[in-house]
């Protein structure tokens, strides 16, 4: 049996909660850190893969970052791709001193917006041994350009600068849009996929009932400047899996095996799972059942239990 516990660790000054799957009850063990992407919580799909990791004999930690969930922090729903990674690194900083945890073996899985960022941690973190990176975001502007189309896109502008008008004179306040809507023609969204927020809504449910269907419309602004093109280049020596859906459209699987081509380590591998969409990696027991043993695979070959 699967031990799961609660802990919760300081990032710069704010409290993120986690699960902590525990792999084994007194050896220190390999740890894989688990975070998830666009306004998810720690219950979306991920505890699939941490109870895999954990009964192959890896721990897996699962935390909600700053301002999501269950983690506390003051300006809700906001998503800022570069204080979510700071998450992970003082993340893997309370991991360092866990008493179950053997610090010269830490991983990190990340999956669509996360999966971009377990890219650019496996570039700037050597404390990280290995990653997976799972249907990755990789260029947030392409990926907007090509999701929203040339007038959900012009949109999509003027709603990013209504928010910064709004911001500079009411210091505070914002504006906020929803995470996926079913008709992007009449609400603008982050990301116009109604397959999205059908699948989101599903699982907040019957398993994710914290999760929230919004974000700062700051969020995207900053997404437009997220690139991990300047990072992949430097993945010299982490081993790293990527994980991608067969013409997945969301998050551009074209792209994604683009950043995987310009990884300069031998130690990669690319596993495109055939007949899969973004989503299905969400709804669909049996992809995600497939996903989590690739890479609880990667993770028992490369953090040796």
């Amino acid at each position: 049996m699967v031990e799961r516990l609660d802990v919760e660790f300081q990032s710069e000054g704010t409290t993120c909660r986690a699960w902590f799957y525990r792999g084994h009850p007194t050896e220190k063990r390999p740890t894989v850190v688990l975070a998830g992407g666009w306004c998810y919580v720690r219950e979306i799909v991920m505890p699939v893969y941490a109870k895999a990791f954990a009964e192959a004999g890896v721990n897996a930690m699962i935390f909600d970052y700053r301002n999501l969930g269950v983690s506390d922090g003051d300006n809700r729903q906001h998503l800022d791709p570069w204080a979510q990674i700071r998450d992970y690194q003082n993340a893997l900083s309370f991991l360092e001193r866990h008493e179950n945890v053997d610090p010269d073996r830490l991983g990190v899985w990340g999956i669509s917006y996360s999966g971009g960022h377990a890219l650019i941690l496996a570039a700037t973190d050597p404390r990280i041994k290995a990653i997976v990176s799972q249907i990755p975001v990789v260029d947030g502007y392409e990926n907007m350009r090509r999701a929203h189309g040339t007038m959900e896109y012009r949109a999509l502008w003027d709603l990013i600068l209504k928010d910064r008008a709004l911001r500079y004179e009411k210091p505070g306040e914002r504006l906020y849009l929803p995470h996926a809507t079913e008709d992007s023609s009449k609400e603008i969204s982050s990301w116009p996929f109604p397959e999205t927020v059908r699948t989101f809504m599903q699982i907040k449910e019957t398993e994710a009932p914290l999760y929230q269907n919004k974000s700062t419309v700051e969020s995207v602004d900053l997404l437009l400047n997220y690139d991990v093109g300047p990072f992949v280049k430097r993945i010299y020596d982490t081993p790293t899996l990527m994980i991608v859906a067969e013409g997945d459209d969301l998050t551009l699987w074209d792209l994604e095996i683009n950043a995987f081509n310009r990884i300069p380590t031998n130690k990669k591998k690319l596993e495109v799972l055939p007949h899969t969409s973004h989503m299905t990696l969400y709804s669909d027991k049996s992809k995600v059942e497939k996903a989590a043993e690739m890479a609880t695979a990667w993770f028992v070959e490369t953090l040796k239990p």
